[in-house]
C-alpha cells in the first residue's frame, strides 16, 4: 500500500469523522461533566479498533451477510444509545469543577461506555466494512488483512484528534456556563435517541 493511497483515505474519511453523530454526543458529555473526556475517547477508539480487527478478520462479511446478526447488532446498538440519550436528558450533565475526580471506576465506566458507542453503532460497523476494503489493493506487498488494519488505524487517528477536540473544547466553552451546558447536554441526548430510532426504522421498515 502506498504513502498516497493512505493520505487519500485519509482525506476522504475526514468528512466522516468531523460528520456529528452518537461519538460527538459522547464526547461532549463527557466534556460538560469535566471529566472523563480522555477515558471516553480511549473507550470510542477501543470500539473502533475492535471493528476495523473484525472486518479484517473477514467477520464483517459473516456479520454482513446474516440478516439476524445484523439485526441483533442494529437493534443492540439502538437501544444501548437510547439508554444513553434517554440518561441524559432525564440527567443532563452539568459542569463539574473537580476536574481530577477520575477514579478507577469512574474512568473504566467512561471507557466502557465509549466502546460501546462506537463498537455497538452499525452505522460505524457499515462504514467500515463499505469503505475500508475498497482502498486496498491486491497488487500490494501488504496482504488484504494488513492493509484494512492500517487504513482502519488511520481512521482511528483521526477520531483521536477530533474527539479530543470535541470534548475537551466542549469543557472549555461550557465550564462556566451551566445552564447552556444543561441545553447542549439535552440536545446530545435528543441526538442519540434520534439515531437510536433511524437505526431501527432503516433496519426494519
Amino acid at each position: 500500500m502506498s504513502e498516497s493511497t493512505l493520505v487519500a483515505f485519509w482525506a476522504f474519511s475526514l468528512l466522516f469523522v468531523f460528520t456529528p453523530g452518537a461519538d460527538w454526543a459522547y464526547a461532549i458529555s463527557a466534556g460538560i461533566r469535566n471529566r472523563g473526556v480522555g477515558a471516553s475517547v480511549l473507550g470510542l477508539l477501543a470500539g473502533y479498533v475492535v471493528l476495523t480487527i473484525l472486518i479484517a478478520a473477514g467477520g464483517g462479511v459473516l456479520i454482513a451477510g446474516n440478516p439476524v446478526l445484523m439485526a441483533i447488532l442494529t437493534v443492540a446498538g439502538a437501544m444501548y444509545l437510547a439508554w444513553l440519550g434517554y440518561g441524559m436528558l432525564r440527567n443532563p450533565p452539568i459542569p463539574h469543577a473537580d476536574s481530577g475526580a477520575e477514579n478507577g471506576g469512574n474512568w473504566m465506566t467512561w471507557f466502557r461506555q465509549g466502546a460501546l458507542v462506537s463498537g455497538l453503532n452499525p452505522k460505524a460497523f457499515i462504514f467500515f466494512l463499505a469503505f475500508l476494503p475498497p482502498w486496498t489493493s491486491e497488487t500490494a506487498s501488504w496482504s488484504i488483512p494488513a492493509q484494512i488494519l492500517a487504513l482502519g488505524l488511520v481512521y482511528t487517528a483521526s477520531c483521536s484528534v477530533v474527539y479530543s477536540m470535541v470534548g475537551f473544547g466542549a469543557n472549555k466553552a461550557l465550564r462556566t456556563r451551566p445552564n447552556v451546558a444543561r441545553l447542549v447536554g439535552r440536545i446530545s441526548g435528543v441526538i442519540m435517541i434520534g439515531l437510536a430510532v433511524m437505526l431501527v426504522i432503516r433496519e426494519f421498515f
